[in-house]
């Protein structure tokens, strides 16, 4: 089971980072107020900028670190810049890497966003939401595959509740499962 679960895993993450991340970011010098901050995050409906000094990256400054370190503190966000709240170092990824090494690192990192750099340039910056939306669109293209193969004997896809990959699905109880989960189904 840990093999087909792997191969899962290798399947939907092979997809370059190039292809989810979003271009152009929104940055913000590191001495803007946070009041103006929020105001440029409002503008550009985004949930963090990236803070520059010198036009070189150095932090990233989110809606969570106003909240927590600006808002629930009673600070006036005009009063206070963003260098002093933002959060620090910056986790980056390489314009190169594909989706699943952003996604070990958001874990890694215990971060929800990653700046994307080319040499020692942002060029984008990708989202947990970024990441998931491609795995939901994967499943959808599984689930297709499925339904085209239902009638052929061996059924190709995604276990519905262990989410590795088999080329021997059966449904069960409305799920697609996998001979390992179909054994503890019988078991119960």
């Amino acid at each position: 089971m840990n093999n087909n679960r792997s191969e899962a895993i290798h399947f939907e993450t092979r997809v370059p980072l190039r292809e989810v991340m979003k271009y152009n970011p929104t940055t913000i010098e590191c001495e803007t107020s946070v009041a103006r901050a929020a105001e440029i995050m409002c503008r550009d409906e985004v949930g963090s900028c990236i803070v520059l000094r010198n036009n070189a990256p150095i932090g990233i400054i989110t809606e969570q670190d106003i909240n927590c370190k600006v808002v629930a503190k009673d600070i006036k966000p005009g009063s206070i810049s963003v260098s002093q709240v933002m959060s620090t170092p910056l986790i980056t990824v390489d314009a190169d890497s594909t989706i699943g090494d952003a996604a070990h690192m958001m874990v890694r990192h215990k971060v929800r966003r990653l700046p994307v750099i080319e040499g020692l340039n942002v060029v984008g910056i990708v989202t947990v939401r970024d990441i998931l939306s491609v795995a939901n669109e994967i499943n959808e293209i599984m689930s297709d595959l499925i339904d085209i193969n239902r009638d052929d004997e061996m059924i190709l896809g995604v276990c519905d509740a262990c989410g590795a990959m088999s080329d021997d699905l059966a449904q069960i109880d409305g799920m697609m499962l996998c001979p390992d989960c179909r054994e503890e189904v019988r078991l119960r």
